[in-house]
């Protein structure tokens, strides 16, 4: 099928892209972290950080360990039931960013300038929370070059790739997994962001650039991993950010020449690995080989709006926040919800959605392109129905009247999470052409991942008002963009997620010190 069939298959007919006797082999699973075969470098980082995330106008290399630990460590053993009518069970390695079936196909991979360690590219090791060095060297020039020159690398003391490791979790869901990982790479984003806005290093998502030439440099192969997003930590006030691309004649291929190839053995544990074609070719189809100068316009979507009541108190309370966060599934429990707390939460996902990126060279909210809707039931001092959100204004309008817990459930592909136990469900969702008449096939990726880090800051909202989400997937979104009523508007669900209070998760648990 080409590629315009897949997606929105991807989207509309999920059980077209997935063969029907497709067969999970939880024997045969890749593990959740790359681990480096080669006899290569290793840096030891710091464990055993405080709880306070504190800010650093001089970074050093345990500031780096606690941001690598607080964005995508290894946070928590669970070992949990396979299924509802199922005695296996299978141990999962959770980090404070979510994940799709906790199978993190997302990698990190840094470019680390600080007087500790030598200069050089590096794969964090979470498993073992260490630096892998890869290559050594000054690349200030390559990078600034991949970038389209928008990005001084002198100024920064590192930058932070966001690579996505196909097999990861195709293993378990196929083709569909293509949007999970989108949404995955987000999810990480958005921790990253909040960390680094704690530890107050300036930050910026770079979407676009020469994907050939950052692989390249990271010594990863295109068709096993590819890299996402790229995420500059400065500390220095004059960084300038997103400037014009300056140079349009560099290509990848040029760039490429310019550095050894490095070929380094991995371990991923399963032995046999099925192929993935589509999501090989939709990775092709979304490459940079050069920049243009031509200027991108940003897409905004204009909402109706309706007063929130302010509230002046946002907490700092950010690792409780990340500890406390949970996907509930069937332990949802329906308690008391006041407006103070949905005002409260709102609140907090205003303060946290600002955020640099290259598609409007600015910091934005994220609701100009990713729009909010939810449903409400049994809210004190809020009628039961549907609302529009619109973060910028601190307002919200309502849209109809009704308890709409069923027809969410209805939606569902699968009974995993029981939305009759649930005050407020939130629907993501963006232009249904995903950005690509500006970015091509890459502006779906851009769209799931932008989603992604709108996703996680709501999730941390949530968890500072003691409450909880489920990113969900698994719903049919015909059916949802219809009780959502998105058709006139041209957009599509692309998430939803339900908030609530829950019981403790019935599963064995250990936390790991961070």
């Amino acid at each position: 099928m080409n590629l315009d069939e897949f997606l929105y298959r991807l989207h509309y007919e999920t059980e077209k892209i997935t063969p029907p006797d497709w067969e999970v082999n939880w024997e045969d699973a890749p593990l959740p972290y790359k681990l480096y075969t080669a006899n290569l470098p290793v840096v030891e980082l710091t464990r055993n950080h405080s709880n306070i995330l504190s800010p650093s106008t001089h970074p050093t290399l345990t500031d780096l360990s606690q941001f690598l630990s607080y964005s995508y460590g290894i946070t928590q053993l669970s070992e949990s039931f396979l299924s509802l009518d199922s005695v296996d069970t299978w141990m999962t390695y959770r980090r404070f960013a979510p994940s799709g079936g906790a199978l993190y196909p997302s990698e990190v991979y840094l470019y680390v300038k600080l007087h500790e360690l030598p200069t050089g590219i590096y794969h964090y090791d979470a498993a073992h929370h260490s630096l892998i060095c890869l290559r050594e060297g000054n690349f200030d020039d390559y990078l600034d070059q991949a970038l389209g020159n928008r990005c001084d690398m002198s100024k920064c003391f590192a930058a932070v790739f966001v690579s996505t490791f196909f097999w990861k979790n195709f293993f378990k869901y196929h083709n569909f997994s293509y949007r999970l990982q989108g949404l995955d790479a987000g999810f990480l984003l958005g921790q990253m962001l909040e960390v680094g806005k704690h530890k107050e290093f300036g930050t910026g998502v770079y979407y676009q650039f020469l994907d050939g030439a950052i692989n390249h440099l990271l010594g990863i192969h295109e068709d096993e991993e590819s890299v996402y997003a790229v995420l500059p930590l400065s500390i220095d006030n004059n960084m300038k950010w997103f400037e014009d691309i300056k140079d349009v004649q560099t290509t990848s291929a040029k760039l490429c020449e310019e550095l050894v190839p490095i070929h380094l053995q991995h371990y991923m544990k399963s032995k046999v690995v099925h192929p993935y074609p589509m999501l090989r070719k939709l990775n092709q189809a979304c490459m940079l080989h050069t920049f243009s100068n031509d200027k991108k316009r940003s897409i905004n979507n204009v909402s109706p709006l309706v007063k929130i009541p302010q509230t002046n108190d946002i907490s700092n309370s950010f690792s409780k926040a990340c500890r406390h966060r949970y996907s509930p599934g069937q332990d949802f429990v329906l308690k008391p919800l006041q407006f103070e707390t949905i005002s409260h939460l709102l609140n907090e996902l205003t303060f946290m959605s600002h955020y640099r990126n290259d598609i409007d060279q600015d910091i934005s909210l994220l609701t100009s392109r990713v729009s909010l809707r939810f449903t409400s039931y049994g809210v004190e001092g809020l009628s039961n129905g549907m609302y529009e959100v619109c973060t910028s204004t601190h307002k919200i309008k309502q849209i109809s009247q009704g308890d709409y817990r069923m027809a969410l459930q209805d939606g569902l592909l699968s009974d995993f999470v029981n939305m009759a136990q649930i005050p407020l469900s939130f629907n993501f969702s963006g232009s249904r052409k995903h950005y690509q008449e500006l970015y091509g096939y890459r502006g779906h990726r851009i769209q799931h991942m932008e989603t992604g880090i709108l996703a996680h800051k709501l999730l941390l909202a949530a968890s500072l008002q003691s409450m909880n989400g489920h990113p969900v997937l698994g719903f049919d979104v015909p059916s949802y963009d219809g009780l959502f009523q998105l058709g006139k508007y041209e957009r599509t669900s692309l998430l939803q997620i339900p908030i609530g209070y829950h019981r403790p998760p019935a599963r064995l648990q250990s936390h790991l010190d961070v």
